[in-house]
């Protein structure tokens, strides 16, 4: 389980942001794991690693910054999903209310090969082999490495989502949030998916949150927090910023420390039915089972591409015990 709630916007006003960024990591406290830093095989990669023996390089949330642009990958599972036998492919482009149902506006069945027109190209889609042995899966935290890592035009937002969802059926269930904000056109925010195999397309400039479930059945605790993390985030943008950026991130983490659990829910109920009222609080903490929100980020990029990138993470496997707190400055371009 995992939770994330962005706002985007390329071209910000003085004193904006191009990102806000507020994110919980739900994982079982023993998974060995790399504290946020700049990564050496990428020094402009910033982010945590996953070090869990055959999953090693991956991560669930990085950013990097290169020419101009800057990449973000967040990797959520889509908790209680079964293996697929069959593939749906669906583009969707349009605004986006995490509280609605999204309207697809191209839905295609994959037979041998799909065709699906974006508004700027085409592309085709082959039907993909499903897996159904999960040995034969790969580890899902490489979706965001490679993403992230790489800066040509094979590796951008639209080219990369499109090539993900023609071979998604080798990962285990998941949603791909990928942000890329450049200056001299809007930033591109997609939502690929596996099951059923989706991308989705959203403008800039709105408030969103995702978490363990599609984005057309939100969890309620999703619901609850993106209206929240608007309200933080308009609320320091309409004040006359005599509270500085430490008042923002200390509200941001607040939120993801949230301990009220927003039960029932029913898509929660029916994803999970053994684990459910737990998991559905915003700060997930299961302590017999060793499992909750270990890590609590905060990521800024203000108008002069400067980023701060704040990282809560658990040193122990106990979450009353010890954490320790990465505060990390780095000015872009």
């Amino acid at each position: 389980m995992c939770v994330i709630f962005f706002y985007v916007n390329s071209s910000p006003q003085n004193g904006g942001y191009k990102l806000i960024l507020a994110s919980n990591r739900d994982e079982f406290y023993a998974r060995d794991t790399k504290p946020a830093g700049a990564w050496v095989s990428n020094e402009y990669v910033y982010g945590g690693i996953d070090l869990e023996p055959g999953r090693e390089g991956g991560t669930w949330l990085a950013v990097s910054g290169k020419n101009g642009t800057f990449k973000v990958g967040a990797l959520l599972n889509l908790t209680g999903e079964p293996k697929t036998r069959n593939s749906l492919v669906t583009n969707c482009y349009g605004a986006h209310n995490c509280n609605t149902t999204s309207t697809l506006t191209n839905v295609t069945t994959i037979p041998s090969t799909t065709i699906i027109t974006t508004t700027t190209t085409t592309k085709t889609y082959s039907s993909p082999t499903l897996h159904n042995n999960n040995n034969s899966l790969l580890g899902r935290g490489m979706i965001v490495t490679d993403y992230v890592s790489n800066f040509n035009e094979d590796f951008n937002n639209s080219n990369y989502n499109c090539r993900l969802v023609e071979d998604c059926s080798k990962y285990n269930a998941f949603n791909f949030v990928s942000l890329e904000i450049g200056s001299s056109s809007s930033a591109a925010i997609t939502l690929c998916s596996n099951v059923p195999a989706s991308l989705i397309h959203y403008p800039e400039e709105k408030y969103y949150g995702f978490g363990n479930s599609l984005p057309s059945v939100p969890f309620e605790k999703v619901r609850f927090g993106r209206d929240r993390f608007q309200a933080i985030v308009q609320n320091y943008f309409n004040s006359d910023k005599s509270d500085d950026e430490n008042v923002l991130i200390k509200r941001l983490m607040d939120l993801l420390k949230c301990k009220q659990r927003f039960w029932p829910d029913a898509e929660l109920m029916r994803r999970a039915p053994n684990w459910g009222e737990h998991l559905s609080a915003i700060n997930v903490a299961i302590p017999n089972e060793g499992y909750g929100s270990r890590t609590h980020t905060v990521i800024l990029i203000d108008e002069n591409n400067k980023m701060q990138f704040i990282e809560e993470t658990m040193l122990s496997e106990d979450p009353a015990g010890e954490w320790s707190c990465t505060h990390l400055n780095k000015q872009f371009f």
